[in-house]
């Protein structure tokens, strides 16, 4: 997953969770702009340099404030896609990113992007399969794995 904006958000993990639901292993990869928004919201973690604070400010912080890659509109569009979903049972990104951790859909986060954008372990979501690696790793499963998906 190298987007960060809700709609392929959304997308990717309907995908993860369509696979875990007719029971395959699904494993997802976020790096570069994606990794943000597996963060928590709220304060940063402390000791971060200028630049690493400045990314902290200037990305989102966590699934709730992404915005869409289209028709964003400063945030309305954001807001009717939300309401809409809403209004017809779609679920929502904290809502399929839990249901992708019900079901055991493993997260790796690059450790690369990470360090890049000053982002720490402790900042990132509370989610009993994330895993922080390298890209070694996503290849080392990406290459036993009958499908592979970039979104």
């Amino acid at each position: 997953v190298f987007s960060g904006e809700l709609d392929r958000l959304l997308a990717a993990f309907v995908m993860a969770t369509g696979g875990a639901a007719c029971g395959m292993q699904v494993t997802m990869f976020f790096t570069f702009w994606a990794t943000p928004a597996l963060k928590k919201t709220g304060r940063q973690a402390p000791g971060k340099r200028l630049t690493e604070r400045l990314f902290g400010w200037m990305l989102p912080s966590g699934p709730g404030t992404v915005r869409l890659s289209r028709m964003d509109m400063l945030g309305a569009g954001r807001w009717m896609m939300k309401r809409e979903m809403a209004a017809k049972g779609v679920a929502d990104l904290p809502t399929l990113i839990q249901a992708a951790e019900q079901m055991g859909v493993r997260i790796f986060v690059c450790e690369m992007s990470m360090r890049l954008m000053g982002i720490r372990r402790e900042e990132l979501i509370d989610y009993a399969g994330l895993e922080c690696c390298g890209v070694a790793t996503f290849l080392e499963h990406a290459a036993q794995a009958r499908t592979t998906m970039v979104i």
